[in-house]
């Protein structure tokens, strides 16, 4: 059976054959919109699912992407110390006009805004990890250092 994407997922997967890897979006059956139903629906650690969360420099207004860990909740007071400024969560609608994606399903890539990109080293441990594809029934597999080729993003502790 043939994988039919719609606009938000195919605008991924434009974006990851950039990068020359064999990386496929899978439409899944059930939900992945929150971590826990991904993990659920394809089968694997909560902790293996990539949670791409955008935040907002508090004073300079800096959209930036935080990837973490699906079992893992960003301390916001650590990632002053990476910024040197506080962040705050943006509303739904600014997720939006960012990324271009709604919240359940921003991927880590193929953003409508180019975003500075911090990656959590828990992700480091899994052979894979799983990652959005643009809505909250698509998903991608891939190893951790394929995430960091395709975000270009800085490796720190987020928890």
């Amino acid at each position: 059976m043939e994988n039919i994407l719609g606009k938000s997922a195919s605008k991924v997967q434009t974006a990851l054959n950039q990068y020359g890897l064999d990386l496929k979006i899978l439409t899944m059956q059930d939900s992945t919109r929150t971590c826990a139903e991904a993990a659920q629906t394809i089968g694997c650690q909560v902790g293996q699912i990539v949670k791409s969360m955008i935040f907002r420099g508090k004073t300079s207004g800096t959209p930036l992407l935080i990837i973490a860990s699906g079992t893992n909740r960003i301390n916001e007071k650590k990632m002053k110390e990476y910024l040197g400024e506080a962040v705050t969560r943006p509303d739904a609608n600014y997720v939006q006009e960012t990324t271009g994606f709604a919240i359940g399903g921003i991927p880590p890539l193929g953003h409508s805004t180019k975003l500075k990109c911090f990656i959590d080293s828990d992700l480091f441990q899994y052979d894979e990890v799983w990652a959005a594809a643009g809505t909250p029934f698509t998903v991608f597999r891939l190893t951790p250092d394929q995430l960091l080729t395709i975000t270009q993003g800085q490796v720190i502790q987020v928890k």
